[in-house]
């Protein structure tokens, strides 16, 4: 895949994989965590709001990486 490719197509599922992230972390929170207290509502959407980071950072490390010519 060429570089411009990868990165089209990393950008399309990094848009959709928030999205989605963020669709369930605030259903979850809203069902399970919202009859919990403040510090515990708190700490659930500050985990819930950093933990797409790695999935997403695992992402922008493929579509930057170097393309292989023997991919091409």
């Amino acid at each position: 895949m060429t570089s411009p490719a990868r990165r089209f197509a990393g950008s399309l599922i990094l848009v959709v994989w928030v999205v989605v992230w963020i669709f369930f972390a605030t259903a979850i929170g809203d069902v399970v965590v919202a009859s919990k207290s403040g510090w515990v509502q708190f700490g659930y959407f500050v985990v819930a709001g950093l933990a797409w980071v790695a999935p997403a950072a695992v992402l922008v490390r493929w579509m930057y990486r170097p393309v292989d010519r023997r991919d091409e």
